[in-house]
C-alpha cells in the first residue's frame, strides 16, 4: 500500500478512456466486496456504468456473469478494477478475455500477485518504490515547495525519506 497503484490507474483511465466505447473505474474492490451480495452490487455498478443504462437488474452473481459476458463481448471496454485481493472478485467482474470485445483493456491493481497469476493476467507490472533522489525531491516539493531541502532541514528530510523507504503516499 502507498506505492501509487491507484493513482497510476486513474491517470491511465483519464488519459485513455476517450478511446473506448465503454469505460468504468471500480474503486476499492477489496473493501466493497466482502460477500456475494456486495459482489452483486459491484456487478450492477459495472453494468450500469458501462452500459449507460440505469437500473439493470440481476438477481445473483452467476446471472451477473452471464449478463456482463453477453453485454460486453462485442464492445471495446476499458475496465479498471482497483484494489482487488481475491480471485472471486476477478471471476465475477472480469472472468476472461472472451467477456470483452477486441481492443478492450482490463487493468487491475492489487497487492496480491498470486491472485493475478492464477487469473492469467497477460502483462503484470510491479510498481517499484521511488529511488532516494526521487523520494527527496517529492518530499521537498510538498514540504518546502522546492526540489531540495532547506538548509536547516537537510538531516530531518534525509531521516524522513530513509524512514518511508520510497513510498510515494507516505512522502
Amino acid at each position: 500500500g502507498g506505492m501509487g497503484k491507484t493513482t497510476i490507474a486513474k491517470v491511465v483511465y483519464n488519459n485513455n478512456s476517450h478511446q473506448f466505447e465503454s469505460r468504468i473505474f471500480l474503486e476499492n474492490v477489496r473493501e466493497r466486496s466482502k460477500d456475494y451480495s456486495s459482489l452483486l452490487k459491484l456487478q450492477q455498478e459495472l453494468l450500469n456504468g458501462v452500459m449507460k443504462e440505469k437500473n439493470i437488474k440481476i438477481s445473483n452473481v452467476h446471472e451477473g456473469i452471464n449478463v456482463i459476458r453477453n453485454r460486453f463481448h462485442s464492445k471495446k471496454v476499458l475496465l479498471i478494477l482497483d484494489d482487488v485481493d481475491n480471485l472471486k472478485q476477478l471471476e465475477f467482474l472480469a472472468g476472461g478475455h472472451s467477456w470483452f470485445g477486441p481492443g478492450s483493456r482490463i487493468i487491475i491493481t492489487s497487492r496480491n500477485q498470486h491472485c493475478l497469476r492464477v487469473h492469467g493476467v497477460d502483462a503484470p507490472y510491479k510498481v517499484e518504490a521511488l529511488s532516494y533522489k526521487e523520494s527527496i525531491q517529492l518530499f521537498c516539493q510538498h514540504a518546502f515547495k522546492q526540489n531540495i531541502p532547506k538548509s536547516d532541514y537537510v538531516d530531518l528530510s534525509n531521516h524522513v525519506v530513509n524512514y518511508v523507504k520510497g513510498l510515494p503516499f507516505a512522502l
